[in-house]
């Protein structure tokens, strides 16, 4: 009896272990899917605050954009910066261009295009969800003339007026599939 109970437990805590592994790919898959394989091939690959590959290429690829968003995203260290200190509210000054990808998009988990603090995303009066994207930080000087319009199809600002503002550029004529 004693062997069996041991043999039952091992079985069980491997298929526990197991399925562990397979959450774990799939949230690594999801995390890679935002930016092309040149990039996410060697992110490392953070889900919440746990660590699920380590990279070797200074990119950063998540599963959610913000906790449970289902939107995922891969930055580089300029990004990464700018997300933490936004996750903060801390001030964040940029001094050198940052890029990130969306590929998936963010439909269904937008954001407020003037606020990342905003309460409610959702009712937001300037609510946006972008399909595939690039996001851009640059220093804030050479924001100056881009509209902070998405309505108008191309490259806008977002969170113009705050310290985390940068350029969304849609990779998808969304106007053309309306």
């Amino acid at each position: 009896m004693y062997k069996a109970l041991t043999l039952t437990c091992c079985s069980t805590l491997l298929i526990l272990s197991h399925a562990a592994t397979a959450s774990d790919q799939k949230r690594i898959k999801q995390a890679r899917s935002a930016a092309p394989p040149s990039v996410s091939a060697d992110a490392t690959i953070v889900d919440g605050d746990k660590v699920l590959v380590e990279g070797n290429n200074g990119w950063t690829c998540m599963p959610d954009t913000f906790p449970g968003d289902n939107a995922p995203i891969c930055v580089d260290a300029v990004w990464m910066e700018m997300m933490q200190a936004m996750g903060k509210k801390e001030d964040f000054t940029a001094n050198k261009v940052g890029i990130s990808y969306m590929l998936q998009g963010d439909q269904g988990s937008g954001v407020s295009n003037s606020n990342p603090h905003h309460h409610d995303h959702k009712n937001a009066d300037d609510y946006v969800e972008t399909g595939p994207h690039l996001m851009i930080i640059v220093p804030k000087e050479m924001l100056s003339g881009i509209t902070d319009d998405p309505s108008e199809g191309g490259p806008y600002v977002m969170w113009g007026d705050t310290p985390y503002a940068h350029i969304m550029i849609p990779v998808e004529d969304l106007k053309a599939s309306k």
